[in-house]
């Protein structure tokens, strides 16, 4: 039997008189890499902040490896192993790339685990490590997102969020950003990928939920829905 390591029932969320997520169900298994896609505004990035501790469920559950965190404060399933590269990178502009990764591992007690998650994240982005110095702020966008990827890894962990992480970049960069990704997952951290980017993200992920207005009208194997024209044109925006 397979592990699971995230287990979503029927999560609802909502802001005020807004229900954004309706009622949506989702395994993740563990070492997997999956994808939410849809449109801007179909709850996408609700449910990762849900998952993250950052937004209260109205109802519903979410559990990790087993462990119900639906109420969890944030820092608290950081330290579980679940960790998040959030939308618009939320980088510290004005400490060092260095910094930015140090506060990435803070939940780490062991000096050598830190060390190695240093050069675990460099080995992805070896620009980062020539940089290390630099103060954050003035680097460029596409440089900013790597940081981010980078902070998420520094915690070890067995989960990682990816909210939107094409957003904003240039073609060239956005193919760095999936093929690190993909190398993440075949490393064994289970990757849950939130993007408006559908067809990369279904080319990077093993397994697809399409979301709109709130709810999933479509899932399966990413490889099934990419040749799903009808899935292409009504959900995702993609002419066939």
């Amino acid at each position: 039997m397979s592990n699971i390591a995230l287990s979503i029932r029927d999560l609802k969320i909502r802001y005020g008189a807004i229900e954004a997520v309706k009622g949506v169900s989702i395994d993740v298994e563990e070492g997997s890499a999956i994808a939410i896609v849809g449109a801007n505004g179909a709850g996408k990035s609700s449910i990762i902040r849900a998952i993250s501790g950052l937004v209260p469920a109205s109802s519903g559950s979410i559990e990790f490896f087993g462990e119900n965190i639906t109420r969890y404060p944030a820092e608290k399933i950081t330290t579980l192993g679940l960790s998040q590269s959030p939308e618009g990178r939320q980088i510290f502009p004005l400490m060092t790339v260095e910094e930015n990764l140090q506060v990435g591992a803070f939940c780490l007690k062991n000096k050598k685990q830190v060390a190695e998650n240093f050069e675990k994240a460099y080995s992805y982005f070896p620009i980062l490590k020539e940089r290390r110095k630099q103060i954050a702020g003035t680097m460029s966008g596409g440089e900013l997102q790597m940081l981010a990827i980078a902070r998420a890894l520094m915690s070890s962990p067995k989960v990682i969020l990816f909210d939107e992480p094409s957003l904003g970049l240039a073609p060239l960069i956005v193919q760095e950003m999936f093929r690190v990704i993909k190398e993440i997952k075949d490393a064994g951290t289970t990757i849950v990928l939130v993007e408006q980017n559908a067809v990369q993200s279904l080319k990077t992920v093993d397994y697809g939920y399409v979301m709109a207005q709130g709810t999933i009208k479509m899932q399966g194997p990413a490889r099934e829905l990419l040749k799903d024209s009808a899935v292409l044109d009504a959900y995702l925006g993609v002419k066939s």
